[in-house]
């Protein structure tokens, strides 16, 4: 029966729980309100500010590789052998009455160097780039993960809607049934009723409040996931808001697009950055130091000395393996478009199935009008063979119960149409 199907709803939506803080809150809420609190409170968001502050910190040194470099350095060497100029002129030196230097063996030297890159082939502004494309493809993938989210909060929210109106409907139908029990109460005063009759109809009553009763536990049930979705609490009395049916564009413009679009941008700038790995990189430098011997090796004696100039080094070691970066980025880039297409295959078969189920309740709606319109008047002529006593109070109920239950499908349906026509629009991307 209809309370079986009830509970195998109720089973499928637990498993969409979560585990957030609890804020208060009362009145009513849209489902548009509720995708934006379910965005803020969902726990990656946070992730988003350190996205950003980490960029900011890797722009910041990739540009702090053209600030001066300095670096110090030392050594204290024994060497087994020095020129020995004395060797070198010979006899010549006493003619001309000179004393060669002799270096000392042990030699020491204490130096400093600055040095400041001029040009690097790209390589930094390459850095950067990726640092940038790097970081919008983390923003989007989180912004992709935040929008599944308005699949559960769509699940939920209609479900509430669901249990809304069975209990307006449950309600109904218990009302009717309290004015029949007035009437069998009136006839069983005037001897023309049997109290069996009485205890049957008490016990549908009965019957219609434990229907009663599961749908506020499902309502509530949902109403704590939504409580724990959005970081507010939304209470028992809290109304849901039931949104208008409205038309959608078919266009798909889901983030994951935006993101694999981003995948084979950051592909395309590591392809750009490989050049700079076969370009010279230029620096200017200044080296000063302290030491024995110095740069005048004439002289045995400790003293300071500096060396400045510019320098360049170019490596072609990259050149080896050019081709194959080149050709695996241009892989990746292909992998990446054909996630992408399996992506718009998969959404598109998705869509597909939402618009005939979409053609399925509205015929199932309109169906259930034909079936409520003769429920009800097999109902009301069932009230008059009641009263006649040509039908028994137990065939009565039956055709009660058979009504209310065409009513409660035509609830449900309205309301899966309803989820359906926002599952397009989901499935879409088109808000």
């Amino acid at each position: 029966m209809m309370i079986k199907g009830l509970k195998y709803v109720t089973s499928v939506l637990l498993l969409y729980s979560m585990t957030q803080g609890i804020k208060a809150q009362t009145g009513q809420l849209t489902l548009e309100e509720c995708y934006q609190l379910a965005k803020e409170n969902y726990p990656v968001i946070k992730k988003l500010d350190l996205i950003t502050k980490t960029g900011e910190f890797d722009i910041q040194n990739a540009n702090k590789k053209f600030l001066p470099q300095v670096n110090f350095s030392g050594q204290a060497t024994y060497q087994s052998e020095v020129v020995n100029y004395g060797d070198l002129l010979g006899s010549n030196a006493a003619i001309m009455g000179i004393t060669p230097p002799t270096l000392s063996k042990d030699q020491y030297k204490i130096q400093g160097e600055v040095s400041q890159l001029l040009y690097d082939g790209g390589s930094t502004r390459n850095q950067k780039d990726l640092i940038n494309a790097n970081r919008e493809l983390q923003v989007q993938n989180i912004e992709t993960s935040l929008y599944s989210i308005n699949s559960r909060i769509n699940t939920i929210f209609f479900s509430i809607l669901l249990m809304d109106e069975q209990l307006k409907q449950n309600d109904l139908n218990k009302a009717n049934l309290n004015t029949q029990i007035q009437k069998t109460e009136a006839a069983l005063k005037n001897g023309v009723a049997f109290r069996s009759n009485l205890d049957e109809l008490k016990a549908e009553i009965i019957n219609t409040e434990m229907a009663g009763t599961e749908y506020k536990a499902n309502r509530a049930a949902y109403l704590k996931m939504l409580s724990l979705f959005i970081g507010k609490d939304v209470t028992d009395v809290a109304e849901l808001s039931i949104p208008e049916t409205e038309s959608f564009q078919s266009t798909i413009n889901r983030p994951e697009l935006k993101a694999f679009d981003l995948q084979k941008s950051m592909y395309e700038v590591e392809k750009k950055g490989l050049s700079s790995g076969y370009l010279p990189q230029v620096s200017a430098f200044f080296q000063g130091a302290y030491g024995r011997p110095t740069l005048n090796i004439l002289e045995n004696k400790f003293g300071p000395w500096f060396v400045t100039g510019v320098k360049f080094s170019w490596s072609l070691n990259s050149l080896y393996t050019l081709s194959n970066k080149k050709s695996t980025t241009l892989l990746n880039q292909q992998a990446v478009e054909a996630d992408k297409e399996t992506f718009l295959l998969n959404t598109k078969i998705d869509l597909a199935q939402q618009d005939e189920n979409v053609k399925k309740y509205q015929t199932l709606i309109r169906q259930d009008e034909e079936v409520i319109s003769l429920r009800a008047s097999v109902v009301k002529s069932a009230e008059a063979q009641l009263s006649n006593g040509v039908i028994t109070i137990h065939e009565y109920i039956q055709k009660v119960n058979a009504e209310n239950l065409a009513r409660q499908n035509k609830i449900l349906h309205e309301i899966q149409l309803l989820q359906a026509r926002y599952n397009q629009k989901f499935i879409t991307g088109n808000k």
